[in-house]
């Protein structure tokens, strides 16, 4: 153990510089040096309650950074500025300028060359037996984790690629965009067929959904190709992947795609470069907020089992809110707190890419609820009940009666007692009745039949002799991680959300005719299934926008006679 350490941060109060502070301010250990070009604004962040002692500074990478440090008299210096790849012909003097009086250094670079050169310092660096450790952030070092966690056992790596989120809601920096805009439309170094091969930045794209069984997962997102070191390093560690590709989401989703056509035009060269565009691009990320304030991150992975069966295994991971931002700062946090507990990194210089596993990120992962899923158990068993597939191991988690009603595997019958309301709008009288909705009622009798057929299923509901039908199927494209509900021209799509035992179904997607339709003016659904007296209850309210309530209906259902054996069976779990 180390009774204390003096840690300088280029870049303290910046959005990933001032997330790490809040990763470690809780240390008392530490004495945390917030150091950017405005003294006035380290010393804001310095006034937050802290068991760190926090201290502002002033630093200008463009004057003496040797002295600089110097005055500080740090023990590890952490460069948290960037945009790493306009360091310009000198990029590594905050580097040698940390050696030189004697302390060790880390930063959370992404530009592939600053991160992999690096490793040129390694005879200087070990000769003063320090570690200096580049790409301490999500790229490489998480996005490496989680590909080492998905390969655990496979005989070979086929196709790795990854992808991030960011939310919507969550800024982006003038240098961050102009440093993106730079190299977009130029080749990238990636993998493809087996061979190293060049795609055009932002400009090769790909959909992808990030998808969590039994909670809510993200809309699916269209990812274009960014230059990072995880498409090296990646490779370097599976040199016979046929495949290595990572991309980035950015919303909103139409200035991503008016990005990929000027790509393309570089590409072409019928344009020069797309730096010109760069203020344009950065007010319209920071302007317009459409879309959930959430955002993520995937990481997906084919290989061979020892057995030469073909495995595709993903992690996915979900951030709410405004935690996204701490992810970039979580390896760099890690490794401090490691360094503290007498766990420092080997002497040398090299990028990060190893320094960390999956598992070191999990206390954040859980001190700022980012959820994360591992799924390993593909290829997938289709003959499985649709909620059981799309519920995964949660499906587990379900109150008994729940399992007994989804796990269909031919039909099933269910009767029992509902109450029923209907909204009073007339314009809402009539969708229910368009619909074939039940009447009012207060205690209506109620049959529910269920079958199966092509990995479909059926659901007749029957309320004193009204019926109406829809089926259920897992979703795929754009409807992927989601229930597909369809009835007459109608489909929705919906998450499944276990919670304690409980199912909630959320409106995600509608669409008529097979035309996508606005999200705003879909049906506001509340649905809900739990346990109650060992039986199945459930609990719908369907709404419209302006219309006001079309139909509610709330009550409980037992199997049939002929299905009790199989519903004891399953309470008994």
């Amino acid at each position: 153990m180390i009774s204390r350490v003096k840690v300088l941060i280029i870049g303290g109060y910046g959005m990933f510089g001032s997330r790490l502070v809040q990763l470690l301010k809780d240390e008392p250990r530490l004495t945390l040096i917030i150091a950017g070009r405005s003294r006035a604004r380290a010393k804001t962040l310095c006034i937050v309650q802290s068991q760190a002692e926090m201290v502002p500074a002033e630093f200008d990478r463009g004057g003496d950074v040797e002295a600089q440090i110097g005055s500080l008299e740090p023990d590890i210096v952490i460069d948290a500025s960037g945009p790493f790849q306009a360091y310009g012909d000198d990029p590594y003097k905050v580097v040698r300028g940390a050696l030189a009086v004697g302390a060790d250094y880390l930063d959370l670079a992404d530009a592939t060359d600053f991160v992999l050169g690096i490793a040129d310092l390694n005879d200087a660096v070990k000769a003063s037996g320090r570690f200096v450790l580049s790409g301490v952030s999500t790229c490489p070092v998480l996005t490496c984790a989680a590909a080492r966690a998905l390969a655990g056992d496979l005989a070979s790596v086929e196709q790795i690629a990854a992808g991030i989120a960011p939310s919507p809601h969550v800024g982006l920096g003038a240098n961050v965009v102009r440093a993106v805009l730079g190299y977009a439309g130029k080749p990238v170094g990636i993998v493809r067929n087996g061979a190293p091969a060049t795609a055009a930045a932002l400009a090769d794209s790909r959909d992808y959904t990030i998808v969590h069984p039994g909670a809510v997962s993200l809309f699916r997102k269209r990812f274009s190709l960014v230059d990072v070191p995880d498409l090296k390093l990646l490779a370097a560690a599976w040199p016979r992947a046929s495949e290595i590709w990572f991309g980035v989401a950015t919303e909103p989703g139409i200035l991503l795609r008016l990005l990929n056509v000027l790509a393309r035009l570089v590409e072409r060269r019928i344009i020069p470069s797309m730096t010109w565009c760069a203020p344009f691009v950065g007010a319209v990320s920071n302007t317009i907020k459409w879309g959930e304030h959430r955002g993520g991150m995937f990481v997906r992975l084919y290989g061979q089992d020892r057995r030469g069966t073909l495995c595709r295994r993903r992690w996915h991971l979900i951030a709410e809110g405004d935690k996204g931002p701490f992810i970039p700062a979580m390896a760099a946090a890690v490794v401090i707190r490691n360094c503290l507990a007498g766990r420092p990194p080997a002497v040398g210089a090299r990028p990060a890419a190893s320094e960390l596993e999956l598992d070191n990120f999990a206390p954040y992962f859980d001190q700022l609820d980012i959820s994360t899923a591992l799924l390993k158990d593909v290829p997938e068993d289709r003959s499985r009940p649709v909620f059981r597939r799309l519920l995964d191991h949660p499906f587990e988690e379900l109150a008994a009666p729940l399992q007994a009603f989804h796990d269909i595997a031919g039909k099933a019958h269910y009767r029992g007692r509902s109450r029923i309301e209907r909204g009073r709008n007339p314009v809402a009288r009539l969708v229910a009745t368009v619909m074939r909705f039940p009447k009012a009622g207060r205690d209506r009798a109620v049959e529910v039949e269920l079958s199966v057929a092509d990995q479909v299923e059926t659901w007749r509901r029957s309320f004193d002799g009204m019926v109406f039908r829809s089926t259920f199927e897992v979703g795929s494209g754009r409807y992927e991680g989601l229930l597909v509900e369809r009835s007459g021209p109608l489909c929705f799509g919906m998450a499944l959300v276990a919670d304690e035992g409980h199912l909630n179904y959320l409106m995600r997607r509608w669409d008529i005719f097979g035309l996508p339709l606005p999200r705003l003016l879909a049906p506001r659904i509340v649905a809900f299934e739990h346990a109650a007296r060992d039986r199945f209850n459930f609990s719908v309210t369907i709404s419209m926008p302006l219309i006001g309530l079309i139909v509610g209906y709330r009550g409980w259902l037992e199997p049939d006679a002929d299905d009790r054996d199989k519903f004891a069976l399953q309470t008994l779990r």
